[in-house]
């Protein structure tokens, strides 16, 4: 595993502009020896969480930015290394939970799974008919379906807002697919 130099990560050392506000770390408290004393160990933690290099720099130096920005907040200094190491934890799970919610999939490997619609209803369907057709829907299923689709909520949030169960909604999500597939396929000319 290799381990960078103990010298400070170039975006760390990039003039900040005199416009731009400066950072406020936690008061006492010397940011250069910050990271002088805790990238290496930040940096092999995000690694071994990461499983790069190029991450677990990202991962640290992020860290070291939200400190910068934030720790002004930490009331005691004696738990700075804590709230490094949680905090890069939190930026890993949160890179891996938009990784997995918005997976990176090439569109030759991925044909299995694209819907079947013939090349005449795709070069005329718009942004216009799929929402004129979502207008046709029964509402149970149209509600569902808008905040899926146009919200981005997950199938937890909708069950929240909905109030209903999430076996319900992906039920509902299901048969309004079909639906809405039939309705676009009847309204497109062959």
């Amino acid at each position: 595993m290799y381990a960078p130099s103990v010298t400070l990560p170039s975006i760390l050392l990039m003039p900040v502009a005199d416009s731009a506000p400066k950072p406020a770390p936690a008061d006492g408290v010397d940011f250069d020896q910050l990271v002088e004393d805790y990238y290496q160990n930040l940096y092999k933690f995000g690694y071994s969480l990461a499983k790069n290099e190029a991450d677990a720099t990202d991962l640290t130096q992020q860290t070291f930015y939200r400190f910068a920005t934030k720790g002004h907040q930490l009331k005691d200094l004696s738990k700075v290394k804590t709230w490094l190491f949680t905090t890069l934890y939190r930026e890993f799970l949160g890179i891996t939970r938009r990784n997995k919610r918005f997976t990176h999939v090439e569109l030759e490997s991925a044909g299995a799974d694209l819907p079947k619609i013939s090349p005449g209803i795709s070069r005329q369907l718009d942004g216009n008919s799929a929402v004129e057709a979502l207008g046709q829907l029964e509402e149970r299923y149209r509600a569902p379906l808008t905040l899926f689709y146009l919200e981005d909520l997950s199938y937890k949030e909708i069950a929240e807002a909905l109030d209903i169960p999430i076996g319900t909604v992906m039920s509902r999500l299901s048969r309004g697919k079909e639906q809405l597939r039939s309705i676009l396929t009847e309204s497109t000319p062959s």
